[in-house]
């Protein structure tokens, strides 16, 4: 009679765990018919419903801005003598010097 709750709590336990797995496997399954589905009518692009770019009056840059990047040869000095230094500190300092430079 004491092992009774216990026995009801696993028996719980384990209809959780069958149910679990067995919802995964059904969602899935459904989940890969309607995307089949959705893949063969050709709605999985994002525009699908949308008008077009002309008719909502959106002009979209086509052209890509491509940044400069100029090598720095001066070389760093720490201004400290520490026997690690703290990569952070370092790169903060680094931008720092390029803003300062700019």
């Amino acid at each position: 009679m004491v092992r009774l709750p216990q026995f009801i709590r696993n028996f719980f336990i384990r209809i959780e765990g069958f149910l679990t797995v067995f919802l995964k496997i059904f969602t899935n399954f459904i989940k890969n018919a309607f995307g089949f589905f959705v893949n063969i009518f050709g709605y999985n692009s994002s525009t699908s419903f949308l008008e077009s770019d002309d008719a909502q009056s959106i002009k979209r840059i086509s052209t890509k801005e491509i940044a400069e990047t100029k090598q720095d040869n001066t070389a760093e000095t720490s201004t400290t003598k520490r026997r690690r230094p703290e990569a952070k500190m370092d790169y903060y300092l680094k931008m720092a010097r390029e803003i300062k430079k700019n």
